[in-house]
């Protein structure tokens, strides 16, 4: 048995080789990858208990499918960075800011929800609905555990268990999913137009970059990236924002100018990818297209057992069971009568969570499909994303 995995494994790799020469690229294979840790910057779409830590508890039905309580996560039950590390056999990495039991050995995960790439002046989480915990803040996090955490190592004892060791940071998997909400505060906080939006794209794109290379000089080699996702077709931005119009809906569903700009983005993130690749030599930067993931999701959600797309989950009232003032988990005045905003009866068949996150099913249809690198450049699966 043992003999006829290692002859699988080995022609699995030939393929690879063979793909990549075939698609110009030139790659240095090892086999699977040994990552011992991963270190997640990004926002409510991999944030593991980050803007709990901070501002509460995401509140029930949140982590009902899966951890039978809230878990810190936005969704029914795990992220895409949660089948990640199940991919890889590291335990979920648990949220910086959490420090209530956390384990750092494996990594750490120092996205937050409402997270953007570029700070968003004068705001607060509570009166903007965006986090302060900007991609510059989860570097300067990130800057202070990599220092911070070997000095307290060495004091020994329990901290030599919950902390990694000085190796790790060099063998680590560094994933990144961040730039929706840069999209997002740009109609909702700033009152920008499409083509405003696109406007600042350059700047969010290079301040990605600068992060990416500040990690880089910080020792990390192994890069993971998310573009964002098909903005147009969330539930949330279709709901409110006013300025889209019928004849802009697409005939999946989705707003057409909203997708042209996420997909303005994703060009300008996947050419930062290919300058990154030009300047940090002895890096293996993976780009993971999660946008054509999502809109096939979307498009073909029947044939996928899902269904209506734009529905939420776990929310009331309005076309599609979402209205902001009556949030998942909170108490909705219905009819005169006080009731608990709940999940729908069958979360495994819904794709839209609460408005604004998919549900545990639809991440796990969208990882099923990444994680062998259909939609990766280079093509490479997940545990080979350490070779160049």
């Amino acid at each position: 048995m043992e003999i006829h995995r290692r002859r699988r494994r080995c022609f699995l790799t030939i393929l690879t080789i063979l793909v990549l020469q075939f698609s110009g690229y030139i790659l240095l294979v090892n086999g699977d990858c040994q990552f011992p840790a991963i270190f997640n910057f990004g926002d409510s779409n991999s944030d593991t208990g980050g803007l709990s830590a901070l501002f509460g508890q995401a509140i029930s039905p949140n982590g009902e499918s899966f951890f039978n309580g809230p878990a810190g996560r936005y969704c029914d039950g795990r992220l895409i960075i949660d089948f990640i590390a199940e991919e890889l056999g590291i335990p979920y990495i648990n949220a910086f800011l959490d420090s209530i039991g956390s384990n750092y050995s494996h990594g750490a995960n120092f996205a937050t929800a409402g997270s953007t790439i570029r700070p968003q002046i004068n705001t607060t989480y509570k009166d903007s609905g965006y986090s302060p915990v900007s991609l510059d803040v989860q570097y300067f996090e990130f800057d202070g555990f990599h220092r911070r955490s070997q000095i307290v190592r060495r004091k020994g004892g329990i901290f030599q268990e919950i902390l990694p060791n000085n190796e790790v940071f060099s063998k680590a998997l560094y994933t990144f999913d961040i730039g929706q909400n840069d999209l997002s505060a740009g109609y909702f906080l700033n009152g920008w137009n499409f083509d405003q939006v696109k406007a600042e794209i350059p700047n969010m794109i290079s301040q990605f970059k600068d992060i990416v290379k500040d990690v880089y000089e910080l020792g990390g080699r192994y890069f993971w990236i998310h573009n964002t996702a098909p903005a147009g077709c969330l539930t949330y931005q279709l709901d409110r924002l006013k300025m889209i119009t019928a004849s802009e809906i697409d005939k999946v569903g989705c707003s057409s100018p909203l997708n042209e700009v996420a997909q303005h983005f994703n060009n300008g993130l996947k050419e930062a990818v290919d300058q990154l690749r030009e300047s940090l030599h002895e890096a293996a930067i993976t780009y993971v297209d999660i946008y054509s993931v999502k809109y096939s999701l979307i498009s073909h959600f029947k044939n996928n057992g899902f269904e209506d797309p734009f529905r939420t989950c776990c929310g009331h009232g309005g076309r599609f069971n979402y209205n902001v003032s009556n949030g998942c988990g909170y108490k909705a005045v219905i009819n005169g009568e006080e009731v608990l905003v709940g999940s729908c009866d069958d979360p495994a068949r819904a794709v839209n969570w609460d408005g604004y996150h998919f549900t545990q099913a639809a991440n796990k249809f969208v990882f099923d499909k990444i994680v062998d690198g259909s939609f990766s450049d280079p093509p490479i699966p997940l545990k080979m994303a350490c070779n160049r």
